[in-house]
C-alpha cells in the first residue's frame, strides 16, 4: 500500500474544463479550491476532503468570449469552411510524405484539401471512445451489455500502411471511456472504472485489472461514463437520468422538480484518485455539476486543462407546443462551449442557451417561456457553441506537428448527428467531426467542418445512417482517429500536402 504522505501530493492544481451545453463558466484558478483526494481513512494535510455534499457550488462568471459590446456572440462564433484557411502559414509536419498510404476514395469521408484517411479497422460492433499509446496503438471502447462482447479492443499496424492487422479482444464487459496513461489503461463501463496495467508497446494488458471505481449510476437516460486521466486522477462524466427534470421524464407539460435531486449524484463531473482500488461515489469529489451530459471530456496538451462537449437538452415542442414551433426545436438549445473550474455550474436542468439570442433563458419547466432570463442571469454564455442537437461524443485536442500549424493545441470534436432529419435547405445535422482552433486555452473562431460523409445518403436518420463518429485521438505520429458505432470502423487520417 502507498504511504499515506504520497497521497497528499497528488492533487490537481488550476484544473479547467470545457464544455458544451446549456451552463456557464468559472475563471477562478486558485490551486487551493481543487482538493488532494486522500483515502477514506486519511486526512490531507491541510484538512478533510470534500465529497460530492460538502462542497458549495459557485456562482458562475460572467464572462463570455467572443462576445459583442451588447452581449449577443460575434459572427466569429461560426466559421463552417476549413478549406478557408488549411495551413494558416504552417507547413507539411513530420510525417509528410512518408505517411502511411490512404484509401483511394478516403474510406468514404470528404476532407480538407491536402488530407486524406484509411478505413484502419472494420468490423469492431459499437465502437466508442479510443485513445492511442506512445507506441501507437490503438485500444478501443465498445458499448454492450455484460459477457455479450469486449469491453474494448486493442488494434496494431504491424506493417505501417494504415490499417490494422492485429486485433486483441480484451474484458466482458462493455463500455464507453478509455484512456491511456503512464503504461495504464483506463476503462469505464456504465458503472465502473477499471485500470490494466499497459506498458507501452505491449498489446494487450498483463494480468488482471484494478477495480478503481464501482456502485456509479448507471440508469437511462445518459449511462455512459466518459473518463480523462490528469495527474494521478481520473475524471468521470456521470451523465444525467432525465431529459431536463421533469416529474415525468419527457412528458406533455410535466414542471420540473425544483431543487432537482439529480444534481447531487449525476448531471455532473467526478474525480477519483488514480490508485486507490474499489472507491465509491462518496470518495470522489463533485467537480462540476449542471451538466446534462458532458460526453466529450479531453485535456489539452497546450495548457494542462480539461475540456469537454456536452450534449444539451431536446422536446422543447414536443413537450411544450404552447411555448415553442417545431423550428425552435431544431435549433435551441446552442450545444455551447464552457470553460469550467472546480464548482463550476452549468445550470441544467434550469437553464438552456439560445444562439439567437446570445443569452442564457430560463427552461419551461421551471417557468421559462422562451424569452424569460430569470435565475440563469448570472450563468456565463458560451464562448463558442455547435448547432442544437448534434450531440457532441468526443474531443481531443491536436498537439502534435503532422497536420498543418492551423491546427495546433486546437480541438476535434465527434458529433453523433441530430434526431432530426435535414431538410432540403438545410445541411446534415451533425454525422461529422468539427475542429475548433483555439490559443491560450480559449477558441479563437467557432467550428469548422473538417470530415464529412458519415452518414451516407440513407434515410430516415438516424436508423439509415452508415457511420455515426463517436470517439476520436491522436496518434504518436500526429495521424487522427475516429471511431463510429453504427458501422464498427475506425478512420486514420493524415495530412498529405496540398
Amino acid at each position: 500500500m502507498i504511504n499515506r504522505g504520497i497521497w497528499a501530493l497528488l492533487g490537481v492544481s488550476s484544473l479547467t474544463v470545457l464544455a458544451c451545453g446549456g451552463g456557464g463558466s468559472h475563471k477562478d484558478n486558485d490551486a487551493s479550491l481543487d482538493p488532494i483526494l486522500v483515502p477514506p481513512d486519511t486526512t490531507a494535510i491541510d484538512g478533510a476532503v470534500a465529497g460530492p455534499d460538502d462542497a458549495s457550488v459557485a456562482d458562475a462568471a460572467d464572462d463570455a468570449g467572443d462576445m459583442t459590446s451588447d452581449g449577443a456572440l460575434s459572427d466569429a462564433a461560426f466559421s463552417e469552411d476549413a478549406e478557408a484557411n488549411p495551413d494558416d502559414g504552417g507547413a507539411l509536419g513530420d510525417a509528410g510524405d512518408t505517411a502511411p498510404g490512404c484509401d483511394a476514395d478516403n474510406g468514404g469521408l470528404t476532407l480538407p484539401r491536402g488530407f486524406c484517411a484509411s478505413v484502419f479497422a472494420t468490423g469492431l460492433g459499437k465502437a466508442r471512445h479510443l485513445t492511442v499509446s506512445p507506441a501507437g496503438d490503438v485500444y478501443v471502447a465498445i458499448a454492450g451489455a455484460a459477457n455479450a462482447g469486449p469491453s474494448f479492443i486493442a488494434l496494431r499496424d504491424e506493417d505501417m500502411d494504415g490499417k490494422a492487422d492485429t486485433k486483441v479482444s480484451v474484458g466482458s464487459v462493455g463500455g464507453n471511456g478509455i484512456a491511456w496513461a503512464e503504461d495504464r489503461l483506463y476503462f469505464a463501463s456504465n458503472s465502473q472504472v477499471f485500470r490494466y496495467d499497459t506498458p507501452n508497446g505491449t498489446l494487450a494488458p498483463t494480468g488482471d485489472p484494478l477495480l478503481l471505481v464501482t456502485g456509479l449510476p448507471d440508469s437511462p437516460d445518459h449511462a455512459a461514463k466518459s473518463i480523462v486521466y490528469a495527474e494521478h486522477h481520473v475524471y468521470v462524466n456521470i451523465g444525467s437520468t432525465s431529459n431536463s427534470c421533469q416529474v415525468q421524464n419527457r412528458v406533455l407539460e410535466s414542471p420540473g422538480i425544483d431543487p432537482c435531486p439529480e444534481l447531487a449524484t449525476r448531471a455532473g463531473v467526478w474525480k477519483f484518485a488514480a490508485d486507490w482500488p474499489e472507491q465509491r461515489q462518496v470518495d470522489g469529489l463533485r467537480f462540476a455539476t449542471g451538466s446534462r451530459n458532458l460526453n466529450a471530456l479531453a485535456r489539452s496538451g497546450e495548457n494542462g486543462h480539461l475540456y469537454a462537449a456536452q450534449n444539451g437538452r431536446d422536446q422543447l415542442f414536443e413537450n411544450w407546443p404552447k411555448l415553442f414551433s417545431a423550428d425552435d426545436d431544431q435549433r435551441l438549445p446552442g450545444e455551447g462551449i464552457f470553460e469550467l473550474n472546480l464548482h463550476s455550474d452549468l445550470g441544467w436542468p434550469y437553464c438552456y442557451f439560445d444562439p439567437q439570442a446570445g443569452k442564457n433563458v430560463l427552461a419551461p419547466e421551471y417557468g421559462g417561456d422562451g424569452e424569460q432570463v430569470g435565475r440563469c442571469a448570472n450563468v456565463a454564455t458560451p464562448s463558442t457553441w455547435l448547432p442544437a442537437h448534434w450531440a457532441p461524443l468526443g474531443m481531443v485536442f491536436y498537439e502534435r506537428e503532422q497536420f498543418p500549424l492551423h491546427y495546433r493545441h486546437g480541438a476535434f470534436i465527434a458529433t453523433h448527428g441530430s434526431r432530426f432529419a435535414p431538410s432540403a435547405s438545410t445541411p446534415l445535422p451533425g454525422y461529422n467531426v468539427v475542429f475548433i482552433p483555439f490559443a491560450d486555452g480559449k477558441p479563437t473562431a467557432g467550428y469548422e467542418r473538417f470530415a464529412e460523409g458519415f452518414a451516407g445518403d440513407g434515410v430516415p436518420l438516424p436508423e439509415a445512417a452508415q457511420h455515426r463518429p463517436v470517439g476520436v485521438a491522436v496518434g504518436p505520429d500526429g495521424a487522427l482517429f475516429i471511431s463510429d458505432d453504427q458501422g464498427g470502423q475506425v478512420w486514420r487520417v493524415v495530412y498529405r500536402g496540398p
